[in-house]
């Protein structure tokens, strides 16, 4: 799965999706919660005799939400779970934006 699948994958949970971050303009404002960004943040290829053999990408998915939001949280993991996607969480409230964001953690091979 590459990144463009992985998108059209996130979109199915019906919330705003986009890579890294929304970006805000006159036409175009920031959605409100719940949305999703997701990003690449390391790779943990598997390589040997100096040739990358099996490169793998490390994906975080970031729901963002203005409470606990248990029924968003559930969409996610349905479509993940649906499309053969396992997946780690964690959880942190943002102080400074007033949100909470769970991260689940994908591997794309």
């Amino acid at each position: 799965m590459n990144l463009e699948e992985l998108k059209s994958v996130l979109d199915l949970t019906g919330f705003p999706v986009a890579y890294h971050s929304f970006i805000e303009s006159e036409n175009n404002p920031l959605p409100s919660t719940p949305f999703i960004v997701y990003l690449c943040t390391y790779s943990t290829n598997f390589s040997a005799d100096n040739t990358t053999y099996f490169p793998m990408q490390n994906v975080q998915i970031e729901l963002y939400t203005d409470k606990k939001d248990l029924l968003a949280e559930s969409t996610v993991e349905m479509v993940l779970n649906a499309n053969e996607i396992p997946f780690a969480t964690t959880e942190t409230f943002i102080e400074s934006e007033n949100m909470y964001q769970k991260i689940y953690e994908v591997r794309l091979v």
